[in-house]
């Protein structure tokens, strides 16, 4: 894509267009999903939802998985004690998905499992149905930690990451 049309894309989304596919309604049933799920089993789950690239991104020719990944580290997603976390990453300006796991999960499952994930969500996508996709991803990643990060009943769980969908 040429550098000016990516560029124009991105900076003509803002995080009013975010709140438009994911009302507080939506965001408030995807927290909930999110804290329910992590009931189940020991990891965090993060959603982060982004209008479009920061400029500084544009002007490197940085990818929507760069920005997952920075996400990941700046939102402190790497930082679970189990080295379980997730993040659930969207991209509007480019129709983005990415899933960024951590070490203790992605050692269990392999990159095929997560492109799976994200070719369903994007079929709800497709279709404007954000929180579905969104919620389908959460129930998708909530079994893959609950499989290898089961909860036990007497363990402490704490709550190490907020719950509720970050817009930007």
């Amino acid at each position: 894509m040429n550098r000016w049309i990516r560029l124009l894309k991105h900076r003509w989304l803002d995080e009013s267009d975010a709140r438009r596919a994911l009302d507080a309604v939506a965001l408030a049933r995807l927290q909930a999903r999110v804290a329910t799920s992590e009931r189940l089993h020991s990891g965090e789950l993060r959603i982060a939802v982004e209008a479009g690239l920061p400029l500084s991104y544009l002007w490197r020719g940085a990818t929507a998985r760069d920005r997952a990944v920075t996400l990941f580290g700046k939102l402190r997603v790497w930082d679970t004690e189990l080295n379980n976390g997730v993040l659930i990453y969207l991209l509007l300006a480019e129709h983005r998905i990415e899933i960024v796991a951590d070490r203790g999960l992605s050692k269990a499952v392999d990159a095929t499992r997560w492109e799976q994930i994200a070719q369903q969500m994007s079929a709800a996508f497709k279709t404007g149905r954000f929180e579905d996709g969104l919620g389908q991803a959460v129930d998708a990643v909530s079994a893959l930690l609950q499989q290898h990060f089961p909860q036990a009943a007497s363990a402490d769980n704490p709550n190490e990451l907020p719950d509720k969908p970050l817009l930007m």
